[in-house]
């Protein structure tokens, strides 16, 4: 089994890792010219962003071929998932294949300019996110087959905060402190190659609004100018070393 996987500040890639198989980051073979891969099951695993896939990941499942006999994909999320998961059981069937099994998977909510991180953390033993892993863990091992479903509601507002959400602008909202040292740890873990580290921090206009570069800021000196939060979260079952090896696409690092 292959699991393709997305992640920022490591709630997917925990759901990668309880599903199992042979893990691959998104992000580490965008770039690649192998679009066809081939096991007895494949899945994607990737949070929910504005209410769609992240753009990368629909920009991955637009090029690649899977040949499986049972895919699936997984969408995590902390406040709504939109018609996410609607949207690209579309995407794949207009790409000639289609996900056996599309669900979604609700969880801690990072989005800082939304979320404050402590009511959020206190949150987690409701959404019993636990046993909703073990659950879709138990239906991929026996195979089991399930439809993407979102009500009209959800699929109307997907299509417009989609829209908002995907200018890749969202840096300009970012503010670095003198607490800052240079470290470059925010370039090793954008998955989008936004950022550069000299003399002081750089942001470009590709940004894909993961955060990741403020929640794994050894200094926490990296802030939106909206944020409703200065705690910052990392799922505690994936290590700062994991998240760079899958994000990290600067070349020499």
């Amino acid at each position: 089994m292959t699991v393709f996987y997305f992640t920022s500040t490591g709630n997917s890639l925990a759901v990668a890792k309880r599903i199992g198989g042979n893990l691959v980051s998104i992000p580490q073979v965008i770039d690649s010219n192998n679009v066809s891969y081939t096991d007895d099951a494949i899945g994607v695993v990737f949070p929910v962003y504005g209410l769609l896939a992240p753009k990368m990941v629909r920009q991955f499942l637009d090029k690649v071929k899977f040949e499986a006999d049972y895919t699936f994909a997984i969408g995590t999320y902390g406040n709504m998932p939109g018609a996410a998961m609607v949207n690209l059981q579309k995407q794949a069937q207009k790409n000639g294949y289609r996900f056996d099994y599309a669900s979604h998977l609700l969880t801690l909510d990072n989005f800082l300019p939304f979320f404050d991180m402590d009511v959020e953390i206190k949150k987690m033993p409701k959404k019993k996110t636990e046993e909703k892993i073990a659950k879709i863990v138990d239906d991929i091992g026996s195979r089991k087959h399930l439809r993407a479903r979102a009500s009209l509601g959800f699929r109307a507002l997907s299509a417009i905060v989609g829209k908002v959400m995907s200018t890749g602008k969202n840096a300009k909202k970012y503010t670095v402190n003198d607490q800052c040292i240079k470290c470059g740890t925010c370039a090793k873990v954008c998955l989008a190659k936004n950022i550069t580290v000299s003399d002081n921090v750089y942001f470009s206009d590709h940004c894909a609004g993961c955060l990741g570069c403020a929640h794994h800021c050894p200094k926490n000196a990296i802030h939106l100018k909206n944020e409703k939060s200065g705690k910052r979260w990392r799922n505690p079952e994936v290590s700062l070393s994991e998240i760079i090896a899958a994000n990290n696409r600067l070349t020499g690092n």
